[in-house]
């Protein structure tokens, strides 16, 4: 697999410079305008895994490939991009504008864990059409974000992570409401972040060496320290799944990654997953899509 790309990729390819700054202990944040990097004279975006967050948005017609799905964008939309999944997006029109900003999860180190926003979890649609009025409103929250970022106020990273939430939030308010969002335990709740997490860690695969250790629904359960069947109430009460769906749905995504955007055979890919033989990959692959490995990767 294609190492992710690094901020100092990013710096590098886009700008021609690297901040000084990048890899401090108080993390990286940095907010951009689209128009630099699009058009005759910009370089193609290529598809793969960034080692960074990245909020975006776009005005104007695109089709954006993220993970295994193909999301169209008819005219604006704010994007939400993290380090587990890979994504780009390609330009439909020619008249394109937005903004986009930049950070590295240390930048929100104790001020809390982004990963637990719906909106950079595996499995959502992270693509969220805006409307005129919207836009309106997005575009003012990137405009105070450059107006802090250029600011001599001491506490603006403070200020700069405040508007990041903002944007979280308002993503988040977009969405549909399910019952899901309905906060029915406070410890389910947490067993579900803390089993999330987990669960995340153990991705992006991008080493043929490595290999999934957390596979079952026990194996979660032991690492948390609590009865499986407590795991699984959790999870149903606030996710509305069964330990064992949001193991395959993850599973599933990351091997569809690594069939279309790797160099991996089927018995590497099998082995990484953490299945014992490379036909319990194919039955579980089969099951879930239809189609054999071999057959999803050649399509």
């Amino acid at each position: 697999m294609k190492k992710a790309e690094s901020l100092e990729d990013f710096y590098e390819s886009k700008l021609n410079w690297i901040p000084d700054d990048l890899r401090k202990e108080i993390g990286h944040f940095n907010v951009f305008r689209l128009e630099p990097f699009i058009g005759s004279g910009a370089k193609p975006i290529p598809y793969s895994r960034r080692d960074y967050f990245k909020i975006s948005l776009i005005k104007g017609n695109n089709r954006v490939h993220y993970a295994d799905k193909v999301i169209e964008i008819k005219k604006q939309a704010l994007l939400f991009a993290n380090p587990q999944v890979p994504y780009n997006w390609e330009e439909i029109d020619k008249i394109q504008s937005g903004y986009f900003c930049v950070f590295t999860p240390s930048f929100f180190h104790q001020y809390g864990n982004l990963n637990q926003y719906a909106v950079f979890q595996p499995g959502e649609t992270p693509v969220f059409e805006l409307t005129d009025e919207q836009v309106v409103e997005v575009e003012n929250v990137f405009e105070a974000m450059f107006k802090e970022i250029n600011s001599d106020y001491i506490h603006k990273y403070d200020v700069l992570r405040a508007k990041v939430f903002e944007l979280l939030h308002y993503a988040m308010k977009l969405r549909p409401v399910t019952s899901s969002d309905v906060e029915k335990l406070n410890a389910s709740r947490r067993i579900s972040i803390l089993f999330l997490e987990l669960l995340e860690r153990q991705f992006p695969i991008d080493d043929t060496r490595q290999r999934l250790k957390l596979r079952s629904a026990s194996d979660f359960a032991d690492q948390l320290a609590i009865h499986v069947n407590h795991l699984n109430r959790a999870l149903k009460e606030t996710m509305q799944k069964t330990t064992s769906q949001i193991i395959a749905e993850r599973v599933l995504q990351e091997s569809k990654i690594l069939l279309r955007h790797s160099s991996w055979n089927v018995s590497e890919i099998a082995y990484a997953l953490g299945f014992t033989e490379v036909t319990h990959f194919n039955n579980f692959f089969k099951k879930h899509t239809a189609l054999t490995p071999t057959g999803f990767k050649n399509v």
